[in-house]
């Protein structure tokens, strides 16, 4: 070996075995924290401060290791501490939000996951900037730093994958021969959290020393997802240029619009910047690749602005959730990108050259819009609350079919603050309020749903009697339509569900059939009125069945079909048929209804209506 090579060698060597110690010393400290919560001790005895230390530990580790070979030692230092102190602080936040077991005080999953993404971000801006002296730095030098990263811990979670499949074939090579301490070396915490948070920064060192090879399988990434987009432009074009054809109105009762919209667009910019690169290619790229790269840019407005439109329809009939917060706050970075890429595409001159500002404008608006979700800024569960309780004070949500569960169970400390502050108002919100605050566990009422399951204020808008004339009983218009079932029937104002009313099992009590343009649904109920369906009918063909509901032509009949008992359980069988001829011999299937109420009053709902 040359004088040259061993001078490089012994950095190497130092940065590899400084990366090893941080690991094992991050490892060490996580079960430390794993140990204290199943032991019950300090400081797990303390949520708040379980999650400062393990954001700590976490975030500290992710920028020590990442950082050696890339920053400059004060750089890093300032910037390990900013980040100590900031993911302590979001660490306490989080588990002072009143949503961690307190059994198991870890940081919630979804500040892992989000917190991880965004320190991604910010340490690349800040080793870009630090390695071109300056705030911003060039686009080229963020994304060859991002893109190679990005590589390297895809390896490296792979490699600790390899480790442990590793590990356990050994483990099972040794249970052949009656020796069974390999395996239960495995399953100790103790070794397995420092082994793998060792290993793990081992694998950084090994391809950060390999920085040829990285670049390689990156390129040939690259290249392969950038090939992609063609495919995935030539799909959301046909799906734009369909919506005329459809309407909104299949895409809305998806009740997932919002999220597979965004997620699109999500992807498209992933195969865009695949595409487009560093905006410096060593040649030029293929046809296909350019008028694919503007096309897909200007999909991006119709995909984000349907995804917003949504999200606006939702929150105005049912208000603000946490999940469409994280989704309003995907739209508002959706949206940056959407207007840049849009401007690059339309801009004449070198090919897409705004991208690079764009990104870097998104990057730092996606740090604002974390820190602001995962902090008191914006706390998704805090305006959740906030905005369910004003539906409540101006009328737009009755007593009867307010979310009490969402405030008990899905929000935090500051749903308990709400239930507690209706209890103490009393009516009938406040008796609610406080049967919620006494269930012990969110199963004990079955029948609370989330608001996307409520239903119009006045019910009989959804549905009505018929024959013309009569009228539903008022506990059936009540809370149990709870379960959503009116939606689930595609029941709306516009077009309202006819309902039947006949004694169908001679009890001497009216059932209720529910016609809805595909299925029916019939209701039965108990002496305390709360109606639950019983069967469900699905026809394809059957055009006349709703019309026959509206003018009364239904009535009951015997089934010639006896029921089974089965291991001393009794189950109906009931026909089927697609469409209304009675030559047509019909399928026989099991159809299992809902069991009846438990003791309580309350019944146990089995599954929702077929869509």
């Amino acid at each position: 070996m040359s004088d040259l090579s061993q001078d490089h060698a012994a950095p190497s060597r130092r940065i590899g075995a400084a990366r090893l110690a941080i690991g094992l010393v991050a490892g060490l400290a996580v079960w430390g924290l794993q140990e204290a919560a199943d032991q019950k001790v300090w400081p797990a005895t303390t949520p708040p401060l379980t999650g400062a230390l393990a954001m700590t530990v976490l975030a500290a580790s992710f920028v020590l290791v990442g950082g050696l070979a890339a920053l400059r030692v004060r750089t890093l230092a300032i910037w390990t501490t900013v980040v100590a102190v900031l993911y302590a602080l979001l660490g306490w936040h989080d588990l002072t939000r009143g949503f961690a077991d307190v059994r198991q005080p870890w940081p919630s999953p979804g500040l892992m996951a989000f917190g991880a993404a965004g320190l991604f971000i910010a340490h690349h801006l800040v080793a870009g900037a630090d390695a071109d002296r300056k705030v911003i730095a060039r686009y080229p030098r963020y994304f060859d730093l991002a893109w190679k990263h990005g590589v390297q811990l895809a390896l490296s979670a792979a490699f600790v994958g390899v480790f442990w499949i590793v590990l356990f074939l050994g483990g099972a090579l040794f249970d052949l021969i009656g020796i069974d301490v390999v395996n239960d070396l495995l399953r100790k915490e103790w070794f397995a959290i420092p082994a793998t948070a060792t290993m793990f920064a081992a694998a950084v060192h090994l391809t950060d020393i390999r920085v040829s090879l990285i670049r390689g399988i990156r390129t040939v990434a690259l290249t392969l997802l950038s090939w992609l987009l063609p495919v995935l432009t030539l799909l959301g074009a046909a799906f734009l240029l369909a919506l005329p054809f459809t309407g909104l109105e299949p895409l809305w009762k998806t009740r997932s619009a919002a999220g597979i919209l965004l997620s699109s667009a999500a992807v498209l910019i992933v195969l865009i910047n695949a595409a487009w690169q560093d905006g410096e290619p060593d040649g030029v790229a293929p046809l296909v690749l350019r008028l694919s790269t503007r096309l897909a840019a200007g999909l991006l407005g119709p995909l984000v602005g349907l995804a917003a439109y949504a999200l606006w329809l939702r929150i105005g009939q049912y208000g603000l959730t946490p999940d469409r917060i994280a989704g309003a706050a995907a739209c508002l970075v959706g949206a940056a990108y959407a207007v840049g890429y849009i401007a690059a595409a339309v801009r004449p001159g070198r090919w897409m050259r705004l991208i690079a500002p764009t990104n870097v404008t998104a990057a730092f608006l996606t740090l604002g819009v974390l820190l602001a979700i995962f902090t008191p800024l914006a706390d998704p569960a805090r305006l959740s609350v906030d905005s369910q309780m004003a539906r409540l004070a101006e009328g737009k949500v009755t007593a009867a079919r307010f979310d009490y569960d969402f405030l008990r169970w899905q929000s935090g400390r500051y749903g308990r603050e709400a239930l507690e502050t209706l209890a103490r108002r009393g009516g009938a919100a406040g008796r609610r309020a406080k049967a919620a605050l006494a269930e012990e566990n969110r199963w004990e009422r079955a029948e609370r749903l989330e608001p996307e399951r409520a239903i119009p204020a006045d019910p009989a808008t959804v549905v009505v009697a018929w024959p013309a004339g009569r009228s539903l009983p008022p506990a059936f218009l009540g809370e149990g339509w709870l379960a959503g079932d009116a939606e689930a029937l595609d029941c709306t104002t516009d077009k309202p569900c006819p309902a039947a009313m006949l004694d169908l099992n001679d009890d001497g009590d009216v059932e209720i059939i529910v016609a809805g343009p595909r299925q029916a649904a019939v209701f039965t109920h108990a002496r305390w009125d709360d109606w639950w369906v019983i069967r469900q009918v699905t026809y394809e063909q059957c055009a006349g069945f709703v019309d026959a509901v509206r003018t009364g032509q239904v009535a009951g009949a015997v089934s010639p079909w006896k029921d089974l008992i089965v291991g001393g359980k009794r189950i109906a069988l009931e026909e089927r048929q697609n469409d209304c001829d009675p030559a047509q011999p019909p399928d026989r299937k099991v159809v299992q209804g809902r069991p009846p109420p438990t003791a309580d009053g309350h019944s146990g709902r089995v599954a929702p209506l077929a869509r």
